[in-house]
């Protein structure tokens, strides 16, 4: 690796924030590197500390929320690789050498959460739903759907770019992008601290509702015809045992019976089409 940047998004962290720049260059001496901070629109003077550790500090007037930080990052960063690390301590930078040393042999190294450290860092009900889906779509085992820390060609996330929001499913995105598009991603075991205090971003209904937007999303962008398929095989199945059933009992052709099976045709020819326009997008975004 001839050159990595490191971008480290922080909204309101000035708390946290030194240590985690304090540790991070002896994790990386060998290795020529540049730490860019994005402060995203904080209050706190996260920015000012950030500046105090000699890192390029990039302020966005106001919060673009958790993707759109590492957007602004990824533009100005220089390297051919992009380190994405929290900026409230949960990583511990000591435990990024096999996260680096896998970056010859594959295109995107995401740091696991494991056990205990998976337990830490929360799993809602939704976002079970939400792991359990990306897996169905992509058919591939996902330790960590959506972890902060991960080294990725900067390329790749450049390719990807339009695809990408700017809140926090951008890690989801990206790695089912990825998945998706063939690229090779390697998945490392890691632990994580605690927070400290809470996070000013993550709100329950709020992020609920978003994880819930963030599904209907993936499922069009990804392989929409996975799941409209099944919906209009079912739709089928149940509309054709109605007319069966009341064409034996009553020699009747039911309405409700038309009605399902014809919205069975109307969902399969829906997923067709969706499924035609997300592979179109994903070809030309990569070209």
């Amino acid at each position: 690796m001839e050159f990595l940047s490191v971008v480290i998004p922080a909204h309101n962290e000035a708390p946290r924030l030194g240590a985690v720049l304090e540790r991070l260059p002896k994790a990386l001496a060998h290795i020529p590197h540049e730490i860019i901070v994005v402060d995203d629109g904080s209050t706190d003077g996260t920015g000012d500390v950030a500046a105090g550790y000699g890192v390029t500090v990039i302020r966005n007037p106001y919060s673009k929320g958790y993707g759109g930080a590492l957007k602004t990052g990824v533009r100005k960063a220089k390297g051919e690789w992009v380190l994405f690390l929290d900026a409230d301590g949960q990583h511990d930078p000591g435990e990024l050498a096999p996260i680096l040393e896998n970056a010859d042999n594959a295109d995107m190294v995401i740091g696991a959460r494991q056990g205990e450290s998976l337990k830490k860092a929360g799993r809602p009900i939704g976002r079970r739903i939400l792991h359990w889906l990306a897996e169905y779509l992509t058919e591939c085992k996902i330790p960590d759907l959506n972890s902060g820390l991960r080294l990725v060609r900067r390329q790749l996330v450049l390719d990807n770019l339009s695809l990408l929001p700017n809140g926090f499913s951008f890690s989801t995105t990206l790695t089912m992008a990825l998945l998706k598009a063939g690229d090779t991603v390697v998945f490392v075991p890691v632990n994580v601290e605690p927070r400290e205090g809470s996070s000013s971003r993550v709100r329950i209904v709020r992020d609920g509702l978003r994880t819930l937007l963030l599904m209907i999303r993936i499922i069009t962008l990804f392989n929409p015809l996975k799941v409209f398929l099944p919906v209009s095989c079912v739709l089928w199945i149940v509309g054709f045992a109605y007319l069966i059933e009341d064409l034996i009992r009553v020699m009747n052709i039911p309405d409700g019976a038309v009605l399902l099976i014809t919205s069975g045709v109307i969902v399969f020819f829906f997923g067709i089409l969706a499924d035609q326009i997300s592979t179109l997008r994903r070809e030309g975004e990569r070209k």
